[in-house]
């Protein structure tokens, strides 16, 4: 909140003082920026810590969606309402269980490994498109106006697809179908753009079918790396993206090359054509979609444990493995005795 308050009072400076808005707005980007991973972190274990299995994927995604639109009133809400770390009732027996030292329980676990790097990749794609898109755009004679819509198409067709896909994956808890399918469309689709076809209609698309999936995608690392914390799976995956992203930036800016001014152009002295890297990053979606595709496999090991603590005539302490140690007082599993008649 304090980092949006910041940038705000340095876009509000006048406009013949550039030297000074730019300082800065840039002081509030990095205040906003220090709270960004625990935002980010935050709805994978939100989710696991309050709500039950039915609602887990939806509770993410709400949570996820919702770090796009916020706003300082909310954050103020967030900061002064939230009074408690967990509910007064576990919701699930995963939620009272102890996390795994998240080196011993990922170390041998290629699963969650090769998530971390293909949907790392994934979230560096998005990255990317979302910050080059007006110099992408602006090379090929859009306006500013334009890819400001583009962008916005991408993230509100990605809240609608999201929406979708956590109430069905709560339903059905397809977690591997759902991400494999599509990551595998969005991977289409940034083929699509990379020709620059249909340009608002496939950012709509690039955004329903692959950035709706980052809540899903969330919840699969999750179940795939049970035992370890929620926040450090997720956290984890989505410092792969960062770094990937850094990478992608360099990589693709390198590639590009310059192209004639034209008269009357808004892309500044020196536009660069963007044919060759977007065709580029069309090639890393697709070649990382399919090494996900065709060698990711996993348990649901949460849902397994879960199930497990819940299945009546069992009796006594869970398997330490499972992380379900079971706390004093709790009858999880356990069959229903009847009392003794009084008298």
């Amino acid at each position: 909140m304090t980092g949006a308050v910041i940038r705000f009072l340095g876009a509000a400076l006048p406009e013949y003082d550039a030297s000074s808005r730019y300082p800065v707005v840039l002081l509030g980007q990095a205040i906003s920026a220090l709270a960004q991973p625990l935002i980010i972190f935050t709805p994978t274990k939100l989710a696991a810590l309050w709500f039950p299995v039915h609602q887990r994927t939806t509770a993410n995604m709400l949570a996820s969606m919702c770090e796009y639109p916020i706003s300082p009133d909310i954050c103020l809400l967030a900061t002064v309402g939230v009074r408690s770390s967990v509910p007064p009732t576990s919701p699930s027996p995963s939620a009272q269980s102890s996390p795994e030292p998240f080196l011993q329980g990922l170390k041998l676990n290629r699963a969650y490994l090769v998530l971390m790097l293909c949907l790392g990749s994934g979230i560096a794609s998005f990255t990317c498109f979302s910050s080059l898109l007006d110099q992408i755009l602006c090379v090929q004679g859009y306006s500013n106006e334009f890819a400001g819509l583009c962008g916005a198409l991408f993230i509100i067709w990605g809240i609608v697809g999201a929406g979708l896909l956590g109430v069905y994956v709560d339903r059905t808890k397809k977690f591997i179908e759902v991400t494999k399918i599509n990551l595998s469309l969005s991977s289409v689709a940034c083929a699509a753009f990379s020709v620059q076809a249909a340009v608002a209609v496939v950012c709509s698309l690039f955004g329903f079918f692959g950035f709706s999936v980052y809540p899903v995608a969330m919840e699969l690392s999750v179940e795939c790396s049970y035992p370890v914390g929620e926040a450090t799976s997720a956290g984890l995956i989505f410092a792969s993206g960062q770094v990937q992203s850094v990478l992608y930036m360099f990589l693709l800016q390198s590639l590009t090359t310059p192209l004639a001014p034209t008269p009357g152009s808004m892309c500044g002295e020196g536009p660069q054509s963007w044919r060759v890297p977007l065709m580029l990053l069309a090639g890393l979606c697709a070649f990382f979609t399919s090494v996900f595709v065709l060698f990711f496999r996993s348990r649901y090991r949460r849902l397994e444990a879960e199930e497990q603590a819940s299945r009546p005539g069992v009796a006594g302490p869970f398997p330490t493995g499972l992380g379900l140690a079971q706390p004093e007082g709790a009858t999880w599993g356990r069959p229903h005795v009847d009392p003794p008649p009084v008298g």
